[in-house]
Protein backbone atom coordinates (compact mmCIF):
# COMPACT_ATOMS: atom_id res chain seq x y z
CA UNK A 1 0.00 0.00 0.00
CA UNK A 2 1.16 3.49 -1.09
CA UNK A 3 1.97 5.54 2.52
CA UNK A 4 0.52 9.64 2.23
CA UNK A 5 1.20 10.70 5.40
CA UNK A 6 4.85 8.84 6.95
CA UNK A 7 4.91 11.53 9.86
CA UNK A 8 1.90 10.53 11.26
CA UNK A 9 1.31 7.66 13.33
CA UNK A 10 -1.59 5.02 12.44
CA UNK A 11 -3.26 5.66 16.34
CA UNK A 12 -3.14 9.35 15.43
CA UNK A 13 -0.14 10.49 17.28
CA UNK A 14 2.54 13.09 15.34
CA UNK A 15 5.44 11.60 14.58
CA UNK A 16 6.96 15.12 13.78
CA UNK A 17 7.00 15.69 18.01
CA UNK A 18 8.84 12.79 18.80
CA UNK A 19 11.91 13.13 20.49
CA UNK A 20 13.52 9.98 18.46
CA UNK A 21 11.95 11.58 15.72
CA UNK A 22 14.75 14.34 16.31
CA UNK A 23 17.09 12.07 17.08
CA UNK A 24 20.50 11.30 15.38
CA UNK A 25 22.48 8.73 15.11
CA UNK A 26 21.08 4.53 15.45
CA UNK A 27 18.03 5.45 17.51
CA UNK A 28 16.67 8.04 15.33
CA UNK A 29 13.28 7.02 14.34
CA UNK A 30 11.58 8.25 10.61
CA UNK A 31 8.10 7.83 11.76
CA UNK A 32 6.23 4.35 12.78
CA UNK A 33 5.52 3.97 8.83
CA UNK A 34 9.04 3.47 8.11
CA UNK A 35 9.74 0.30 7.25
CA UNK A 36 12.26 -0.41 10.36
CA UNK A 37 9.56 0.64 12.23
CA UNK A 38 6.61 -1.63 10.69
CA UNK A 39 9.06 -4.95 11.12
CA UNK A 40 9.12 -4.09 14.54
CA UNK A 41 5.20 -5.62 15.45
CA UNK A 42 3.27 -2.68 16.19
CA UNK A 43 -0.58 -3.80 17.09
CA UNK A 44 -1.67 -0.95 15.30
CA UNK A 45 1.24 -1.53 12.56
CA UNK A 46 0.07 -5.45 12.41
CA UNK A 47 -3.62 -4.38 12.55
CA UNK A 48 -3.89 -1.58 10.64
CA UNK A 49 -1.15 -1.65 7.52
CA UNK A 50 -0.76 -5.09 7.58
CA UNK A 51 -4.01 -6.95 7.79
CA UNK A 52 -6.57 -4.27 6.37
CA UNK A 53 -4.66 -2.31 4.51
CA UNK A 54 -5.40 1.27 5.92
CA UNK A 55 -3.53 4.27 6.99
CA UNK A 56 -4.81 5.44 10.22
CA UNK A 57 -7.34 3.23 12.98
CA UNK A 58 -9.66 5.91 12.41
CA UNK A 59 -10.32 4.99 8.69
CA UNK A 60 -11.17 1.63 10.17
CA UNK A 61 -14.66 0.27 10.08
CA UNK A 62 -14.37 -1.31 13.27
CA UNK A 63 -12.73 2.09 15.28
CA UNK A 64 -15.86 2.58 17.46
CA UNK A 65 -15.45 -1.00 18.74
CA UNK A 66 -11.70 -1.69 18.30
CA UNK A 67 -10.66 -2.22 22.19
CA UNK A 68 -6.58 -1.67 21.78
CA UNK A 69 -7.60 1.98 20.07
CA UNK A 70 -9.62 2.87 22.89
CA UNK A 71 -7.34 1.83 25.81
CA UNK A 72 -4.60 3.97 23.79
CA UNK A 73 -6.60 6.50 23.74
CA UNK A 74 -7.98 6.18 27.64
CA UNK A 75 -4.20 5.92 28.78
CA UNK A 76 -3.17 8.52 26.40
CA UNK A 77 -5.72 10.87 29.00
CA UNK A 78 -3.34 9.92 31.91
CA UNK A 79 -0.18 9.04 30.80
CA UNK A 80 2.64 9.28 28.67
CA UNK A 81 5.57 6.81 27.39
CA UNK A 82 8.30 8.33 26.11
CA UNK A 83 6.60 10.57 23.60
CA UNK A 84 3.79 13.15 25.13
CA UNK A 85 0.14 11.35 24.45
CA UNK A 86 -1.39 15.24 26.22
CA UNK A 87 -3.48 16.44 22.56
CA UNK A 88 -3.58 12.35 21.32
CA UNK A 89 -7.50 12.64 21.61
CA UNK A 90 -8.29 16.61 20.52
CA UNK A 91 -5.86 15.51 17.64
CA UNK A 92 -7.99 12.31 16.41
CA UNK A 93 -10.89 15.01 16.48
CA UNK A 94 -9.31 17.38 14.86
CA UNK A 95 -8.70 14.90 12.21
CA UNK A 96 -11.85 13.56 11.90
CA UNK A 97 -13.88 17.43 11.78
CA UNK A 98 -11.08 19.24 9.63
CA UNK A 99 -9.38 16.09 7.89
CA UNK A 100 -5.24 14.73 7.49
CA UNK A 101 -4.28 17.49 5.59
CA UNK A 102 -5.26 20.29 7.82
CA UNK A 103 -3.98 18.34 10.66
CA UNK A 104 -0.34 18.14 8.69
CA UNK A 105 -0.28 21.37 7.76
CA UNK A 106 -0.63 22.19 11.29
CA UNK A 107 2.22 19.52 12.62
CA UNK A 108 4.61 21.02 9.91
CA UNK A 109 4.19 24.36 11.49
CA UNK A 110 4.75 22.74 15.14
CA UNK A 111 7.59 21.13 14.03
CA UNK A 112 9.48 23.91 13.13
CA UNK A 113 8.99 25.76 16.30
CA UNK A 114 10.56 22.58 17.89
CA UNK A 115 13.16 22.59 15.39
CA UNK A 116 13.94 26.42 16.20
CA UNK A 117 13.33 25.33 19.81
CA UNK A 118 16.08 22.61 19.79
CA UNK A 119 18.77 24.78 17.17
CA UNK A 120 18.63 27.96 19.30
CA UNK A 121 18.02 26.57 22.49
CA UNK A 122 19.12 22.88 23.71
CA UNK A 123 21.67 22.77 25.85
CA UNK A 124 21.68 18.99 25.69
CA UNK A 125 18.99 18.21 28.06
CA UNK A 126 15.89 19.57 27.02
CA UNK A 127 15.02 17.79 23.98
CA UNK A 128 11.81 15.87 25.36
CA UNK A 129 10.59 19.28 27.10
CA UNK A 130 10.67 21.29 23.99
CA UNK A 131 8.95 18.28 22.27
CA UNK A 132 6.15 18.31 25.29
CA UNK A 133 6.17 22.26 24.56
CA UNK A 134 5.47 22.11 20.90
CA UNK A 135 2.71 19.51 21.18
CA UNK A 136 0.75 21.39 24.22
CA UNK A 137 1.24 24.60 23.40
CA UNK A 138 -0.33 26.79 21.12
CA UNK A 139 1.35 27.72 18.21
CA UNK A 140 0.77 31.52 18.69
CA UNK A 141 2.17 31.13 22.18
CA UNK A 142 5.42 29.13 21.24
CA UNK A 143 5.93 31.91 18.22
CA UNK A 144 5.25 34.74 20.95
CA UNK A 145 7.29 32.61 23.31
CA UNK A 146 10.46 32.24 20.71
CA UNK A 147 10.38 36.41 19.85
CA UNK A 148 10.22 37.04 23.69
CA UNK A 149 13.15 34.84 24.62
CA UNK A 150 15.10 35.89 21.76
CA UNK A 151 15.00 39.88 22.71
CA UNK A 152 15.84 38.78 26.40
CA UNK A 153 19.05 36.58 25.69
CA UNK A 154 21.15 38.42 22.91
CA UNK A 155 24.89 37.62 23.65
CA UNK A 156 23.88 34.97 25.42
CA UNK A 157 25.61 31.40 26.00
CA UNK A 158 23.25 28.13 25.29
CA UNK A 159 22.87 27.91 28.66
CA UNK A 160 21.29 31.38 29.60
CA UNK A 161 19.33 31.34 26.59
CA UNK A 162 18.28 27.61 27.83
CA UNK A 163 16.51 29.06 30.99
CA UNK A 164 15.24 32.07 29.76
CA UNK A 165 13.09 30.23 27.57
CA UNK A 166 12.28 27.58 30.25
CA UNK A 167 11.35 30.18 32.20
CA UNK A 168 8.86 31.84 29.38
CA UNK A 169 7.30 28.54 28.51
CA UNK A 170 6.99 27.65 32.36
CA UNK A 171 5.02 30.77 32.72
CA UNK A 172 3.36 30.13 29.90
CA UNK A 173 1.96 26.88 31.06
CA UNK A 174 1.25 27.65 34.44
CA UNK A 175 -1.09 30.30 33.28
CA UNK A 176 -2.45 27.93 31.09
CA UNK A 177 -2.62 25.11 33.31
CA UNK A 178 -0.50 22.76 30.64
CA UNK A 179 1.96 19.87 31.90
CA UNK A 180 5.43 20.20 30.10
CA UNK A 181 6.80 16.97 31.54
CA UNK A 182 6.24 13.42 30.91
CA UNK A 183 3.00 11.73 32.33
CA UNK A 184 3.95 8.74 34.38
Amino acid sequence: MKIKYPKIGICGLSCRLCPHYHTEGVSKCNGCKTQSRICVGCPFITCALKRKGIEFCWDCEENTKCVKWRKHREAGKKADSFKCYQELGNDIVFIQKNGINEFEKIQKIREQLLIELLTEFNEGRSKSYYCIAATVIGIAELKEALIKTRKESVGFKIEDKSKVIHSVLNEIAKRKNYCLKLRK
